[in-house]
């Protein structure tokens, strides 16, 4: 199914040809017109003849040009769509705020640059031939170019206001269609464009890579060229290892995974090989597979930069950064409420498709140069009010996608592998990686049990840094009223969470107090130096860092990326990661600031922040392999679930990890004032656990 067809019915496909073959002509004309002054012609020039470039790739893919073009044709078609936006142009792009704002003024330099992110977000539509999706945006271009053509007919600019009203209607007319179109690519499996390409293409002829309409890079086609030289049984072994712990995750929480009929499988390019023999497993456990693709527009955005779908490379993260909070242009209490509606909306034409989707299957990549922001005074900025409804909006949001994927009834699965860009040792790392997620889980499973017992007898735990690290927390337990049948842990293996090696809880918030602290850590690609947060009764009082030399900057940086605008968030897990052997790969490769967060977060104690591990689940009884009930699923903020909702969850949840080398002492104190020491100066001491140091040197 395509996107022109779902809305046949609105627009008719006729009336769609018809509107595209009007707006194209009219953009081929504004390309050569000239209007009296420079500035404005020169963008409004520029970005026809971007949308021309545009028609031109649907036209192509039209006629077959995707399967007949040689790779070389391809990588030059590829690097023409993407060109102006990467960072060695950006500074001449309008796709840079601060460039526009030089060239088009501080009035409309924002609202302009915004309106060309829109537009080029028009790249792989042209690639599925979705017409609809291009017709929207290139009428909204040549409704902002007509106000300023005809003002400028009159030797004078239209109001800004005038501009932002055309835009600000766009977001909400169209935001129905958007968020059906979303929705159902990620629940329906007759949306199925990538999933063709992987499944239907010669994978050993990488031009497949250029189908997508994603940027590639030398990093993509030589993951690809990678697993392509790897033999079909090292590809089926990723592959189980990737879907069996999909398949567990359902009966390890005593979901039925039979109620499922779809799964989304999400990964960046140069994986194909490994997500082709995905799918095919699944297929074989009655699940289909979506795989949908992460959009970059203003639909989507929400104040992160972070890509949710299948994606290329990322061309340039400034580019990204920049524009993550362009909403603070639009959005207002009626604009919020209009997408709580879409929402709604969408839930309802995909019910029944929804309630079989089984939740979503990741494969995560690393090792790309760590990405640190530069601050763009010229970029949008969500004002507090903003911030706050936005905020709400996630929450609602959520509850409302809740009602139609039903939370306790999914699952899923994360795996992560490195990618060529992380360095010469690429195939060494990859091997070593592979290592990582299969370690026998018996051996992690029986350690940890050990762990837990010991954790069960303590009333609180205490975390304390060493060196430069000042860590010092303390974190309340729930008080176990039947220790024979019942823990606060839940014993961690390779299921959702590839590799194995945790215990977490989620943690009473009264009492549970302290300074976390960090050196160095990089959090969804982001760096964070020196990230210190403080914590009263669980929850954040206070947080810096020095990533910039103001301090309302690093306090912005936490706010925007960490608390996700949030006043406060409080403590939704405390783990033990148990994985040295993925710590110990991590320093011998130099490569522990390039670890994604699911590795990371298994090489040492780690905090979350945000919801628990169990948001949406905390009526499902889960139990360890031990037999023994985990109670520990909720804490005071998502106890009101039942009576506010909107009160109990926050939609972020973000790991900080303390790395051995960094952790002075992991302590269990007993009521009684006793302790039992579980790590100290980075190594387990915990009789039972030794085996756990082995990987470690020094």
């Amino acid at each position: 199914m395509n996107n022109e067809l779902m809305f046949e019915f609105e627009t008719g496909g006729e009336i769609l040809h018809e509107r595209y073959t009007l707006a194209i002509d009219r953009i081929a004309e504004i390309a050569k017109e000239d209007l009296s002054n420079e500035a404005f012609r020169d963008y409004f020039n520029f970005v026809a003849r971007f949308l021309l470039m545009i028609n031109d790739t649907l036209n192509w893919a039209a006629n077959g040009g995707k399967e007949k073009d040689s790779l070389a044709d391809l990588q030059k078609r590829n690097k023409e769509l993407y060109i102006d936006i990467l960072p060695e142009n950006y500074h001449k792009s309008y796709g840079n705020p601060t460039f526009a704002k030089e060239k088009l003024g501080q009035e409309f330099g924002q609202i302009l640059s915004t309106l060309y992110f829109e537009e080029r977000s028009l790249i792989p539509c042209a690639f599925e031939l979705d017409k609809f999706n291009m017709v929207i945006r290139m009428e909204l271009f040549l409704e902002v170019y007509g106000a300023f053509s005809s003002a400028l007919s009159e030797n004078k600019l239209p109001t800004y206001e005038e501009i932002r009203q055309i835009m600000y209607w766009f977001y909400s007319d169209y935001a129905e269609e958007e968020r059906m179109i979303r929705f159902g690519t990620m629940v329906d499996p007759d949306f199925s464009y990538a999933r063709d390409i992987i499944v239907n293409s010669d994978l050993n002829d990488l031009r497949y890579l250029y189908r997508f309409g994603e940027y590639v890079t030398d990093n993509e086609l030589k993951a690809a060229e990678h697993l392509n030289s790897l033999s079909e049984e090292e590809i089926e072994k990723l592959a189980f290892t990737f879907t069996e712990g999909y398949r567990i995750g359902f009966e390890m929480t005593g979901k039925d995974i039979s109620k499922k009929k779809t799964a989304s499988i999400i990964y960046q390019l140069g994986f194909e090989r490994i997500v082709q023999k995905a799918v095919a497993n699944l297929d074989k456990i009655g699940l289909k597979s979506t795989i949908y693709r992460a959009v970059m527009s203003n639909f989507y955005m929400g104040g992160s930069a972070r890509r949710a779908g299948y994606y290329g490379a990322v061309p340039n993260k400034q580019f990204d950064y920049d524009h993550k909070d362009d909403d603070g242009l639009f959005l207002d209490a009626q604009l919020v409420n209009r997408r709580l509606e879409a929402v709604r909306a969408a839930g309802e034409k995909f019910k029944e498709k929804a309630l079989v989707f089984g939740g979503p299957a990741v494969i995560e990549v690393f090792g790309e140069k760590p990405f640190s922001p530069e601050p763009n005074k010229d970029a949008v900025h969500l004002d507090k009010n903003q911030q706050k409804l936005l905020s709400e909006y996630k929450i609602q949001s959520s509850i409302i996608v809740n009602d139609y994927i039903i939370g306790k009834e999914r699952s899923f699965t994360i795996i992560a592998f490195p990618v060529p860009e992380i360095g010469d040792n690429f195939k060494e790392i990859f091997d070593r990686v592979v290592e990582i997620n299969t370690l026998d889980y018996k051996l992690y499973q029986t350690i940890q049990q050990k762990l837990i017992d010991a954790l069960d007898e303590a009333e609180y735990v205490e975390v304390t840094g060493m060196g430069d690290n000042h860590t010092n927390m303390k974190v309340m337990l729930h008080e176990l009223k039947d220790p024979a049948h019942e823990t606060n842990f839940e014993n961690c293996v390779a299921d959702v969470n590839i590799p194995v090696g945790e215990v977490f809880t989620s943690p009473v918030l009264k009492g549970t107090e302290g300074v976390l602290h960090v050196t160095g850590v990089y959090l969804e690609g982001l760096l964070f130096k020196n990230l210190e947060i403080t914590f009263k009764d669980g929850c954040i009082t206070d947080y810096k860092c020095s990533n910039f030399d103001s301090e309302e900057e690093n306090r912005k940086y936490i706010s925007d990326n960490i608390l996700f605008n949030h006043k406060t968030l409080p403590i939704g897990e405390f783990a033990i990661g148990t994985n040295t052997t993925a710590y110990q790969v991590a320093r011998d490769y130099g490569i522990a600031d390039k670890l994604p967060i699911l590795i990371a977060e298994k090489t040492g104690p780690h905090f979350a922040v945000g919801d628990t591990c169990y948001s949406y689940e905390e009526d499902n009884v889960t139990y360890n392999p031990d037999g023994k009930s985990i109670i520990a699923r909720e804490n005071e903020i998502s106890a009101k679930r039942k009576e506010n909702p909107d009160k109990a969850y926050f939609s972020c949840h973000t790991d900080i990890t303390i790395p051995y080398d960094e952790l002075g002492q992991i302590k269990a104190v007993r009521k009684d004032g006793s302790s039992i020491v579980i790590i100290e100066n980075g190594r387990f001491v915990l009789p039972g656990t030794e085996e756990l140091n082995k990987p470690m040197k020094g």
